[in-house]
């Protein structure tokens, strides 16, 4: 079973949060979304998002990756959570995947995982991303690094992140469930 870790903070961008685990699920991949703080989550927009866990709970467990969608706030607030960015470079030293969309690279990068790769972002959050130089490319990987720009690339994200994992049949199965546009 492929397993996913997603943190959740208060002002995660809830269309990324949601569209990364409905679609990694589609997948059949075991996601958890792990709550920073005990309770819900009330995202960007005020949707309340219910985590399955605790951070506490899941921090000692392995997971193939973790991914951090973005929304400003949210970001902020991961960026100043050591025992994300602690994470998120035992996952990269281990040899596993770590994905971030919009604000999130911004979180890789104060963990210090972006240094010398390829890489995107929201546009917005573009001059903040310095330790390395913003791809126009709607998802970018690098090595087990991948990043993406934003809630209409959280589709393509998705998918990319399965092909990695599971290969490129199951991704394909996957998106011809969803109805995306051609070339989405």
């Amino acid at each position: 079973m492929i397993r996913i870790l997603v943190p959740l903070a208060d002002g995660v961008e809830e269309m990324e949060a949601v569209i990364l685990i409905d679609v990694l699920r589609r997948a059949q991949f075991e996601v958890t979304a792990a709550g920073v703080k005990a309770g819900p989550v009330t995202a960007s927009r005020g949707v309340r998002l219910i985590p399955d866990r605790e951070w506490a709970e899941v921090d000692r467990q392995e997971f193939d990756a973790i991914l951090i969608p973005g929304g400003m706030e949210g970001t902020r607030r991961l960026m100043g959570d050591e025992r994300i960015l602690t994470r998120i470079r035992s996952q990269v030293e281990a040899g596993r995947w770590v994905g971030a969309l919009c604000a999130g690279p911004l979180v890789l990068q104060a963990a210090g995982v972006l240094t010398g790769r390829r890489a995107t972002c929201h546009p917005g959050v573009a001059n903040e991303l310095t330790a390395t130089p913003r791809r126009s490319d709607r998802v970018v990987t690098d090595g087990r690094v991948v990043t993406s720009q934003g809630p209409g690339t959280t589709f393509e994200f998705a998918l990319e992140m399965i092909r990695h994992l599971a290969g490129a049949d199951r991704a394909k199965t996957v998106e011809s469930g969803l109805l995306l546009p051609p070339g989405a």
